[in-house]
């Protein structure tokens, strides 16, 4: 790269409105050539939005994009993969029937003689995994559904560099991988770096951002706030960046002490659709004042777990107890009348109904009780009121009980959810990923409630893929892989790494002899890790925070 090469994409005073909304108010934004560059920001901040607009999925109302020094004007994301700009959704756009050589090809497909030349590209897409050390070549053959998160994470990445991309894009790409798939995705990002690709990098993970990028710009309220070197700044600065004022990242200390049960299992297990068990033999306890953490990749049964805890769906072995009274067959709507409240998985299509305002999104689960409901009329001056009440309280934007559910942040809509749940005045919260997609002053508002609840006497059962979120609110841990607990851990005295390998399958103990094996036949000790260093992946050093 020459001193005088342009940026590998510079964006000029970007606005991009719908209706009202301003998403983005006249951002500058500049990528340099061979970089990471992180984009940093509130849920509803505009960083999405600006991404999309370079990725041609939205047409700006006004600014410029330039793309390596020449002016560009993309009317569809094949305008932008034309000009070598590709995107990793957080949600990846994989067909899963179809194999990993057919969805890196889709749409691109090499033709010889009017057919589709699969030996062609199965040679390309090899040579691509061979030169970044991609295990992907090896499931070529392999439909997605039968890979796991990180692999198919590797597929949306061969797919853009197989389409030419020398400017990459990446969407919360960590927010489903275990802290070694994390490892290994930040070192990719460094071998993409070096070999001349662009990178830009958004995620909520300020620890990730600071190791992976050379430069990063925060958003806030559809502006750019400012433009960093990631060397010259920390998490607190970046975080009161993001939402404009100090955030605590301190774990409080806890006052009260775990009481008696309130939610248990026994020998729980679900047979899934295909026959096969995605739940075995769970014995889980929660108290009175405790939060327990279920730590584990996606897919591993936890859905399924939460679908039985819940009410939604019914175990084809074992029993659940709510304060020592049997609800294994109690639907739903009976054991939120019980004292079980739920945040649910995917806010979009479990927790909120997108058309709707808010004053009707507060009435869910509210429909038979009073004050919503008397004698089977419901009371909208009481719902109203409800949702007005939500609002104020958890500080959800913009604070109108008529605007859309879907208008709404996902953030906003997060805080909503919780406020609707724990208005319930629940004994026990299944809490299923409560802070996913949600901004560091989000994540921080959702937090202390959490924290608040426990301490008023909740048992509060965290679903989480996030090690931070359990380690800052956990009392226990508990890992699930294949559909059982494999191992329960302290928190505190557990680190990322252990709780990676358990993720994975692995057990500690194991791990432990298999690693004393290794030390003593090479006759040396590991180091241990500097907790207070943060790597640097383009010095190689350890850089402190």
């Amino acid at each position: 790269m020459t001193a005088d090469a342009p940026p590998a994409v510079r964006l000029e005073e970007i606005t991009k409105t719908f209706g009202d909304v301003v998403a983005n108010d006249a951002v500058d934004f500049r990528l340099e050539r061979e970089s990471i560059h992180a984009l940093l920001g509130e849920n509803g901040s505009g960083k999405t939005t600006l991404m999309n607009v370079l990725y041609g999925l939205y047409e700006q109302d006004a600014g410029t994009i330039h793309v390596d020094g020449e002016p560009r004007s993309f009317d569809s994301p094949q305008d932008a993969m034309a000009a070598g700009i590709g995107m990793i959704h957080q949600h990846f756009q994989l067909v899963e029937p179809m194999t990993v050589l057919q969805n890196v090809v889709l749409g691109h497909e090499p033709i010889d003689g009017g057919l589709v030349d699969e030996d062609a590209a199965r040679e390309e897409i090899e040579a691509l995994c061979n030169r970044y050390g991609f295990d992907v070549d090896d499931h070529l053959e392999t439909p997605v559904e039968e890979l796991d998160l990180g692999t198919r994470q590797r597929v949306e990445i061969v797919k853009s560099l197989y389409r030419g991309a020398d400017t990459l894009i990446l969407d919360e790409p960590t927010a489903v991988l275990t802290p070694q798939e994390v490892e290994g995705l930040l070192d990719l990002l460094e071998e993409l770096r070096a070999s001349g690709r662009s990178l830009i990098f958004i995620s909520h993970k300020l620890e990730e951002v600071l190791a992976a990028a050379d430069r990063i710009t925060v958003l806030r309220d559809g502006h750019a706030v400012d433009t960093v070197a990631a060397a010259d700044t920390s998490r607190q600065e970046l975080a009161r960046m993001m939402v404009g004022r100090e955030v605590s990242f301190e774990r409080p200390a806890r006052e009260a002490v775990p009481g008696e049960p309130v939610l248990e299992t026994e020998e729980l297990s679900i047979v899934g659709d295909r026959g096969l068990e995605r739940v075995s033999e769970i014995d889980l306890t929660v108290r009175a004042h405790e939060i327990l953490g279920i730590a584990g990749v996606q897919g591993n049964g936890q859905t399924e777990l939460i679908e039985a805890l819940t009410g939604h769906r019914v175990p084809d072995e074992g029993r659940v107890h709510l304060r020592g009274e049997e609800i294994t067959d109690v639907g739903r709507r009976q054991r939120l009348e019980a004292g079980i409240a739920a945040i649910p998985e995917d806010r979009n299509a479990e927790g909120l109904v997108q058309e709707y305002d808010l004053v009707k999104n507060a009435l869910l689960g509210n429909q038979t009780v009073p004050p919503y409901a008397n004698d089977g009329w419901l009371d909208w001056s009481a719902v109203e009121t409800h949702a007005e009440e939500i609002i104020e309280e958890f500080d959800v934007h913009p604070p109108d009980p008529t605007a859309r559910a879907g208008s709404l942040s996902g953030g906003n809509q997060q805080k909503f959810i919780v406020g609707r749940e724990i208005g319930h005045d629940p004994d026990v919260l299944i809490a299923a990923h409560p802070t996913r997609g949600v901004d560091v002053g989000s994540l921080e508002f959702i937090h202390d409630r959490l924290l608040e609840l426990r301490e008023e006497g909740l048992g509060i059962v965290l679903i989480s893929s996030k090690l931070d979120e359990l380690r800052a609110l956990a009392d226990r841990i508990v890992v699930m892989y294949e559909g059982a607990f494999i191992d329960e851990v302290d928190p505190i005295e557990t680190s990322d790494a252990e709780l990676g390998l358990l993720m994975a399958g692995q057990r500690l103990e194991e791990e432990a002899e298999r690693e004393t094996g290794d030390r003593s036949t090479l006759g040396e000790t590991r180091p241990e890790p500097d907790a207070e260093a943060t790597v640097d992946r383009r010095s190689g050093g350890d850089r402190e925070r």
